[in-house]
């Protein structure tokens, strides 16, 4: 199971940085590409949300 994790979370990551190629590219092109920007952006986020709960279940609770 922790193995699997893994591999979705790499694949999660590579993700979350084509989407910030894509935005920093479309951001040069200018102003007529907000919407799509805007709409990259919110699946950046969903991505990162999900990178981090991944990460949470993959690191072990430790009682201080």
């Amino acid at each position: 199971h922790e193995e699997v994790l893994r591999v979705k979370l790499a694949v999660l990551r590579q993700k979350h940085r084509d989407l910030d190629e894509a935005i920093a590219a479309l951001q040069e092109q200018g102003p007529g590409a907000a919407l799509t920007i805007q709409r990259l952006k919110k699946e950046k986020l969903r991505l990162k949300d999900q990178i981090a709960r991944i990460e949470d279940e993959l690191t072990p609770d430790i009682i201080a």
